[in-house]
């Protein structure tokens, strides 16, 4: 890491200090929900949207219970269209300011290596990841022929799959869709599922 990302989309993250990590590694604008601020505040959630008609928004929230509501709750408000879905991986750990880990003993953002949200961040510099995942088609139907959604193993399945590329575990099949979308070719998917290219 040498300079600072310049990302062109804003990034909603939970808290301040999160919002400090990130500043470490890039420039743009960088709004906080407060954490559960987000279902008191009704401002917060009106600027959201309002960012989101004129530019795709970046959401990266932790990846334990609090995080998933958060991103469950913007989700649920912003067109998916309009939404970059980043996630961190699940790693043990406590942050260095907090007396006591987390509920779920994860690091949040605040507490990732800078490296490593710069590499999460730095496809989008440029605009170029949003661009590739509207011409990728992955479906939901791949997910199904893949068992990854359908059968009665299919959230281990995708458990699995996310375990495998450093996503949290507990993804919906609709988000992992999408995440897969922007993090990866179709060719790329194909090979993590281990299945041939017709």
């Amino acid at each position: 890491m040498t300079t600072k990302l310049n990302i062109p989309y804003p990034v909603i993250v939970e808290g301040r200090y999160d919002k400090q990590r990130l500043q470490c590694v890039m420039n743009g604008q960088i709004i906080t929900t407060d954490g559960f601020g987000l279902f008191n505040h009704k401002e917060t959630l009106t600027l959201i949207r309002a960012l989101a008609k004129k530019s795709p928004i970046i959401v990266l929230t932790d990846s334990d219970g609090a995080g998933k509501l958060i991103r469950s709750h913007i989700t649920s408000a912003v067109p998916t269209d309009r939404l970059i879905q980043l996630y961190i991986p699940q790693i043990k750990g406590k942050e260095k300011r907090k007396a006591a880990p987390s509920a779920e003993g994860t690091l949040g953002v605040e507490g990732m290596e800078q490296q490593l949200l710069y590499d999460l961040l730095r496809p989008y510099e440029n605009g170029d990841a949003v661009a590739r995942s509207m011409e990728n088609p992955l479906s939901k139907t791949d997910f199904y022929i893949d068992g990854l959604t359908g059968k009665d193993n299919s959230a281990a399945r995708r458990d699995a799959l996310c375990r495998s590329i450093g996503l949290p575990v507990g993804m919906t099949s609709n988000a992992l869709l999408a995440a897969l979308r922007l993090l990866c070719t179709y060719e790329e998917y194909l090979a993590l599922v281990g299945r041939e290219q017709e």
